[in-house]
């Protein structure tokens, strides 16, 4: 029977050697920002702090020089993550394109998209999105039905994607499109492309969330013109690329570590003689995230050694966000402080924010419910 591997793994002397530098640069970039400004995590978008990250190597890490990367190893860019996580940095204007678009293009695109695309990602100076999701297709990805038509010079896109983070602040989305109808075989006939998020026949129209926030989008295509250049991979071969690129954004340590500061700021209200119930609590978050980084730890050696660990990335993905979610209502129910929004203290502010941006968090890169589903086909369990 197929099980987990959750192999104790430690960073190598070269990773944590780049962790004071990072923590340094850190400090100076984000010496105004507010504990409720650091609890956007990695949903903060600035592009000026990505195009400095670029500038500093760190964004691209492991990628080939010849495409602007700098060759270093997944476990050195794993402590840039969690530096830049703990600290609550801007990144989410360069975040997907490092995180999955670009090692997607690295896997399955023409040697044209990576010349053209990858160095300018590196560099900080490209946004991507990920057109996935779709109205009326819930978590169940291969049921899209937004077509892409093979025509003269490429392909004629009419659909819509939801919930796509950022679509409107992006330069280009990889989206998933279906090429091909297969009957009785959803998973068929699929395609990837990269998608000029400004060409013509597309409209990008807000959705709010319940906090009021801009973040998602409706991506709506109309007579849209993919050129063939911008086909991703082989045609008909968008589910096994998607399936590895979602592998690629469940496993890091934005899985757990996106309500920390709610633990830094309470930590910070009870003061160094904390009540007893507040020091067990604190007590149980930090088991927890130390169990929950050495399991993202091990899948980041995975990946450094070529492996393909995607049913550990949706266990850890699973456990993850549920801890991510725990973290505001436990807080909330030890010390009865009113969330707030705009206003009180840093403590009341970064509660408010993740009281209302937490339930979003086991929604992002696949539902628990799928994510079970994936576990337990994965066991041999159905």
């Amino acid at each position: 029977m197929a099980t987990f591997n959750f192999e104790l793994s430690t960073l190598p002397p070269e990773a944590e050697a780049l962790r004071d530098e990072v923590r340094t640069f850190l400090k100076q970039e984000l010496a105004q920002y507010r504990g409720a400004d650091r609890a956007r995590s990695w949903g903060g978008f600035n592009r000026d702090f990505s195009r400095r990250m670029g500038e500093r190597g760190w964004i691209g890490m492991t990628w080939p020089k010849k495409y602007g990367g700098h060759e270093r190893t997944a476990l050195e860019r794993y402590v840039v993550l969690e530096e830049t996580l703990a600290a609550g940095a801007p990144v989410s204007a360069h975040w997907v394109a490092d995180r999955q678009s670009g090692p997607l293009l690295l896997r399955f695109g023409t040697e044209e998209q990576r010349q053209r695309f990858l160095p300018r990602i590196a560099r900080g100076e490209l946004a991507f999105a990920i057109g996935m999701s779709e109205p009326d297709s819930g978590s169940d990805l291969a049921s899209v039905r937004t077509r892409a038509e093979k025509v003269a010079g490429g392909y004629k896109v009419n659909g819509t994607k939801i919930w796509t983070s950022n679509a409107h602040l992006s330069d280009f989305a990889i989206a998933l499109f279906r090429t091909t109808v297969v009957p009785d075989k959803k998973h068929e006939g699929l395609s990837q492309f990269l998608v000029d998020l400004k060409s013509p026949g597309i409209s990008i129209r807000p959705i709010y969330d319940l906090a009021g926030g801009h973040h998602f989008n409706e991506v709506h295509f109309q007579d849209c013109l993919v050129p063939d250049d911008m086909l991703v991979g082989k045609d008909g071969e968008g589910w096994k690329q998607v399936t590895t690129e979602l592998g690629f954004e469940r496993s890091g340590p934005e899985r757990y570590l996106s309500s920390l500061q709610l633990v830094i700021e309470l930590i910070r209200e009870v003061g160094k003689e904390p009540p007893e119930r507040a020091a067990a609590l604190i007590g149980h978050f930090t088991a927890h995230l130390v169990t929950l980084r050495q399991m993202s730890l091990s899948i980041a050696t995975m990946l450094q050694a070529g492996q393909n660990p995607n049913l550990e990335a949706a266990v850890m993905k699973d456990i993850g966000t549920t801890f991510e979610q725990e973290i505001p209502e436990a807080v909330h129910a030890l010390t009865g402080a009113e969330p707030r929004i705009g206003s009180g203290s840093e403590f009341e502010k970064t509660l408010g924010y993740l009281i209302q941006h937490a339930p979003s968090f086991s929604l992002r890169g696949g539902t628990r419910e799928v994510l079970r589903g994936i576990i337990a086909r994965g066991l041999g369990l159905r």
